[in-house]
């Protein structure tokens, strides 16, 4: 069967995907690399859209849309067991031609093509084997791959090769300086001159010239010229090696003399001074001390300073700057109208403080609704007065426009509990959410709720942090110790929950260690819920109402439900609580309804009223 009849596109090539197994394919993205500088997440444009160099693929398989040329079909070999049916039922892409088939479509054996084992479902098909063609027939193919694994400290030039043909040695740099003087040799032929031509002395051209075979120095046999391919791979490893040579673009002229020196490639001390290396003048302004795009200065020539010349491509994209890792917000917005225009062109008569004030009565439902009355109603109703409290509770995930809803609102009361949230999502919302009061995380993963230990929040008085699994007495110390981070010479080291008042910790693993931090970096609790904690007992309750607990003149609620390790040995110790106004101990197995009883006939200054069992409340 003939190329031209097996239909359109039948020699283009497809892109490979990852294999997702490699090391490379496994590994995260370096940071270094200036396709790593130019993502955005790096702080870059994002103009590129490379993966990094250190995650390229060293293994890219056939996309899943791929198939079969002959037949349609995609890769069956899953359905079969022996080696060789597997290999005719699978697809392979030719590295020469790039056509993918089936072996077995092509009614060929697996000895008649010519298998690439370094990537898989890659060969030479048995009919571009047959006809004798190379890759080198071909402008590109799937055979050129990485060789350095992703690892770290691999050089940019050398982590590629051609798996088609061996290296070949750089070629010459070219002269641009004129020719030494003197006779040209006579054994070279060269074109005829101006002058021959046109007295008609010219000597009859043949038509279609042989080639003639390369000219022998007396060194040794002459070296065939390379191919294009091998030329170009050759010039971009040369560049990727004198851009790891300057690190940077501000480097001083000396630097830059050093890398241009290294090159090999420099202009010819025999060119006129003033003249470009094509020949003409320089414009005005541009002078050849300018820095070009790449970083690298050029001096002029005729200065005695090197140039950077051929065989260098196109000058790289500039390095982009390093941008300092901070909160970035936005200019303040145009100040909202005071009045709501009419289609007629007039003003309603009514002001926007009087429309917040029937705003204040709708829900959240409501008010969604209400923006999209018009414009005007959609800004009005963003006023932080109308959104006190949010409530995000029990959702799977949350969206990104879920999150900047939430920040251009400014809730003072914000409910994440039992979702998904994520620690990248959390911290972009404390840092933005500075005059947050409530929050309410119980639920969450504590990788997600570390995030808390990195985030101001100067405002915060509640903090719910029920039923986090995984939490043990190091990671509460990361959220309650102060940060770490304090600016040079300041004395004082708040925590992080300094100004807390209310503080819910039901369900976590607390031990005493614990609970001596928090008396220490929490010291102005009035509301403290450690109900169901496993180790909470009377050691416990015998540190919370010490005489050098600051908790023991703030603690107004106190939540000790199904705590089994307390006994009736730790009830008088509630006495030294003047201002307790609320003790729980529901649910408390080793407590005997008789001594709540006493105590709550005696209590703290007062006695305390039982609406249920073990549970003590006192009127304020």
């Amino acid at each position: 069967m003939s190329s031209s009849s097996r239909g359109p596109g039948a020699g283009a090539r497809r892109r490979r995907t990852r294999c997702r197994r490699c090391r490379a394919c496994v590994r995260t993205e370096c940071g270094d690399c200036h396709f790593c500088r130019d993502m955005k997440k790096f702080g870059g444009p994002g103009r590129m859209k490379q993966s990094c160099l250190l995650r390229q693929c060293t293994a890219p398989v056939l996309p899943h849309t791929a198939v079969c040329l002959l037949c349609g079909e995609a890769g069956k070999e899953d359905t079969v067991e022996g080696e060789e049916e597997k290999f005719a039922l699978s697809l392979m892409e030719c590295t020469i031609c790039n056509e993918i088939v089936h072996p077995g479509c092509l009614k060929m054996g697996k000895a008649e093509g010519v298998i690439n084992a370094e990537i898989p479902n890659c060969w030479e098909c048995p009919r571009c084997t047959q006809e004798g063609r190379t890759s080198k027939d071909s402008g590109e193919g799937p055979g050129r791959r990485r060789t350095d694994n992703g690892e770290e400290g691999a050089s940019l030039g050398s982590g590629w090769k051609l798996t088609e043909e061996p290296p070949l040695p750089p070629p010459p740099p070219r002269r641009k300086g004129p020719l030494p003087a003197g006779p040209p040799p006579e054994d070279v032929p060269g074109p005829p001159k101006r002058k021959e031509r046109e007295s008609g002395n010219e000597p009859p051209t043949p038509k279609k010239k042989k080639p003639k075979p390369p000219l022998a120095s007396a060194e040794g046999p002459a070296v065939p010229s390379p191919s294009p391919q091998r030329e170009k791979l050759e010039r971009f490893k040369r560049m990727c090696q004198l851009l790891e040579r300057v690190p940077d673009t501000s480097s001083s002229s000396s630097d830059s003399d050093s890398d241009s020196d290294s090159s090999g490639t420099s202009l010819s001390e025999d060119e006129a001074p003033g003249e470009a290396r094509n020949g003409r003048r320089p414009a005005r302004g541009s002078s050849g001390e300018k820095e070009n795009r790449g970083g690298r200065r050029a001096v002029r020539p005729g200065s005695g300073g090197p140039l950077l010349s051929w065989p260098l491509g196109p000058a790289p994209p500039p390095r982009p700057p390093q941008l300092e890792r901070h909160v970035v917000r936005p200019p303040p917005r145009s100040p909202e109208p005071d009045t709501l225009p009419l289609a007629a062109g007039s003003d309603h008569p009514l002001p926007r403080a009087a429309w917040l004030r029937v705003f204040q009565h709708l829900g959240p439902r409501d008010l969604c609704v209400c923006m999209r009355v018009c414009r005007t109603w959609s800004r009005w109703c963003y006023d932080k007065r109308l959104w006190p409290r949010m409530d995000l509770s029990r959702r799977k995930s949350l969206t990104p426009p879920m999150l900047s809803g939430v920040v251009r609102r400014q809730p003072r009361a914000l409910d994440l509990s039992w979702t998904g949230v994520s620690k990248k999502q959390l911290m972009w919302l404390l840092n933005r959410l500075q005059g947050l009061q409530e929050l309410v995380l119980s639920g969450c993963s504590w990788l997600s709720v570390s995030a808390l230990g990195s985030a101001p929040l100067p405002a915060l008085r509640l903090l719910d942090l029920r039923w986090i699994e995984d939490v043990k007495d190091s990671q509460l110390r990361e959220l309650l110790l102060p940060p770490p981070d304090t600016k040079p010479g300041q004395t004082e080291s708040r925590g992080r929950l300094q100004g807390v008042a209310e503080l819910r910790l039901a369900g976590l693993e607390l031990t005493d260690a614990s609970l001596r931090l928090l008396l220490r970096h929490a010291p102005q609790l009035s509301a403290l819920d450690l109900s169901h904690c496993a180790h909470v007992g009377d050691p416990s309750v015998h540190l919370l109402t010490a005489p050098t607990s600051p908790l023991r003149e703030t603690l107004v609620h106190l939540n000790l439900a199904g705590c089994h390790r307390l006994t009736d040995h730790c009830l008088p110790l509630f006495r030294r609580c003047p201002r307790l106004r609320r003790l729980d101990l529901r649910s408390c197995r080793q407590l005997s309804p008789e001594a709540c009883a006493r105590l709550a006939a005696a209590g703290p200054p007062g006695p305390f009223r039982c609406p249920e069992e073990k549970l003590l409340l006192k009127d304020s």
